[in-house]
């Protein structure tokens, strides 16, 4: 650990609502439930969205790859990729390779569909720091960036 992060104060007495941890916690809690309302009308979840985001970053991927990289279980990723292939946004198709492998590609209509729930949650990233200055904005995108990457997260 770096020593000049060693060295820093930490918060005392003011209780668990004074933890980072605690308010990142309750802060995400809010930001997610105000963005799976925002995007639910899109007939979509979060989960949904994060495995079409997944998808845009790679031209084609199979559910297992995509089960390891976001951490889930493959099961899933079937059921996610099923929602959104009804939905026309992924198309599924054998893996000529491996028959016994599913490869998921984002459509052209789960482009579309990502850009609207990426314009939704840009639209409330506005609402929901509204009450920053832009310096203290930059901060945040600063500081979360940096713990993201911390945490193995993606931060683009």
């Amino acid at each position: 650990m770096d020593e000049a992060k060693a060295d820093r104060p930490v918060e005392e007495g003011a209780g668990i609502p004074g933890t980072v941890v605690f308010k990142l916690g309750t802060l995400g809690t809010v930001a997610a439930d105000r963005f799976a309302a925002a995007v639910e009308p899109l007939g979509v979840k979060p989960k949904h969205v994060g495995l079409m985001a997944a998808l845009a970053h790679a031209t084609s991927a199979s559910q297992q790859d995509l089960a390891t990289r976001l951490g889930v279980v493959p099961s899933l990723v079937v059921s996610l990729a099923d929602h959104l292939q009804g939905l026309g946004a992924v198309e599924r198709v054998r893996d000529p390779a491996d028959r016994r492998r599913q490869i998921l590609t984002l459509t052209d209509h789960g482009r579309e569909l990502l850009a609207r729930c990426t314009a939704t949650a840009r639209e409330l990233d506005r609402q929901f720091t509204a009450a920053l200055t832009p310096a203290q904005l930059t901060a945040l995108q600063q500081a979360l960036a940096v713990l993201a990457a911390e945490a193995g997260l993606p931060t683009t």
